[in-house]
């Protein structure tokens, strides 16, 4: 079923837990500085609003999915952000990558396990979750198959990232505030 319009953008920024997906997505959409862009979280609908564990066939697949396409039928961009596995997620992120009517650019933070347990230690989950338990979840370059992803190498800093994130989806002219340290308002 197509979901959007010719208008509207849809951005999925994937990768392993402590790659800065999070961080990427919050801060192209502070760049982007007006309304009309939706951040939907796998982490928000799965462990804040469902309680559920990420496993195959899992609720919050569904209602991600759900929730970017009502959200861009409504005529906002939409950046989804996650995990998002390959192995779990990939058919629901075909299927909507494949139905969206306008611009859509998937993009995957490839962190290598050393950084990504240094990022870790920086980051306020530190206290829930450590190295051991990130060690089960970690699935090196888990990209997904039939659909272009732009890999973003670790050594790429947060305001480089949010450039090409927001250059390559074509909101870049709204978000090259970012560049230049201001924001917009809300």
């Amino acid at each position: 079923m197509l979901t959007g319009s010719p208008d509207t953008v849809l951005i999925v920024v994937r990768g392993n837990s402590g790659s800065g997906k999070s961080s990427v997505a919050r801060a192209a959409r502070e760049a982007y500085g007006r309304r009309g862009l939706a951040l939907i979280s796998q982490d928000v609908v799965r462990r804040d609003i469902l309680r559920e564990l990420d496993r195959p066939g899992g609720v919050n697949i569904g209602l991600l999915d759900v929730m970017c396409r009502h959200t861009l039928d409504a005529g906002h961009h939409v950046i989804l952000e996650g995990i998002l596995a390959a192995s779990r997620y990939g058919e629901m992120l075909r299927a909507l990558c494949r139905d969206h009517r306008g611009t859509t650019r998937c993009f995957y933070l490839d962190v290598s396990w050393e950084e990504t347990v240094r990022r870790h230690g920086t980051r306020p989950q530190r206290e829930r979750f450590g190295p051991e338990d990130m060690r089960q979840w970690y699935v090196p370059r888990d990209l997904l198959p039939g659909v272009a992803e732009t890999v973003v190498p670790e050594t790429g800093t947060l305001e480089e990232t949010v450039r090409l994130v927001l250059g390559h989806s074509g909101l870049a002219a709204a978000g090259d505030r970012a560049t230049e340290g201001t924001t917009g308002t809300a």
